[in-house]
């Protein structure tokens, strides 16, 4: 018996055998990412519990010990520039300007070491290395160079902390940071608007070192130990000066 010859378009490469691979194929393609993403980490949920510790005030991430480390900061060398500008300012805008400071950063120094006692944070006792830049140059300024540096190193400084402040308070879910960080951009405000008031900031050269990205350097605290109860929380701490109301908006016109 004479053998059968195949019959011509059958088997995987036939149209049949196409289609049944392709959609073989496809199936592989879905099942793959789902299998070899399914065990690992870095998800955004991984990134926002990174460092976080949890306190009775709510986590504690570590943009929020960032933040408060700032705070102390600040006001470690702004409340002596703003002293040196009461005596130094040749202008009653910037002797202003400098009271505004020491005021606004006796406050918020109180208020920022009670919430660290709070939560069990380390904080600096002197300002870093740029601020302490910072504060020479003013130290050995004359005049109306001084006028100038002091309103163009303290509004690009307050700037920059202006975005930090903005950031946590968007993001924090502990209560204490977050009604330190309201403080903090009420006073901060006030001090940018103060400082502009001078008349000697120069916003070109502020919008090229912002774009730089020249932000003053980071200094971490470290991580709080395993929380223990806190004692009574102090009383509000008032600033002895006027805040700048805040801004709202005209209602509507009626159609």
């Amino acid at each position: 018996m004479r053998p059968r010859p195949p019959v011509q378009g059958r088997g995987i490469l036939s149209g049949t055998g196409l289609i049944i691979t392709g959609l073989a194929a496809t199936l592989v393609a879905l099942i793959f990412p789902i299998w070899s993403y399914a065990d690992r980490s870095g998800t955004a949920a991984d990134l926002l519990n990174a460092e976080t510790v949890s306190t009775q005030y709510g986590p504690l991430s570590a943009l929020d010990r960032e933040f408060v480390t700032k705070v102390r900061l600040a006001g470690l060398w702004e409340l002596p520039a703003g002293q040196q500008a009461q005596q130094k300012g040749t202008t009653q805008a910037v002797r202003t300007a400098g009271q505004h400071l020491v005021e606004g950063h006796t406050f918020l120094d109180e208020r920022v070491r009670d919430v660290a006692s709070q939560l069990g944070l380390a904080l600096p006792n002197e300002p870093n290395d740029q601020q302490k830049g910072w504060l020479a140059t003013l130290n050995a300024a004359q005049g109306v160079e001084y006028d100038r540096e002091f309103a163009n190193i303290l509004r690009l400084a307050h700037g920059k902390v202006f975005s930090v402040v903005a950031q946590v308070r968007a993001s924090t879910r502990n209560s204490l940071v977050r009604t330190l960080a309201d403080d903090a951009n009420t006073t901060v405000l006030d001090h940018i608007k103060i400082l502009e008031a001078t008349g000697y900031v120069d916003f070109d050269a502020l919008a090229q070192d912002m774009v730089a990205g020249s932000t003053p350097p980071i200094t971490n605290s470290p991580a709080p130990p395993a929380f223990t109860a806190a004692p009574t929380p102090a009383a509000p701490v008032t600033p002895s000066y006027s805040l700048p109301p805040p801004a709202t908006s005209p209602p509507p016109r009626e159609p």
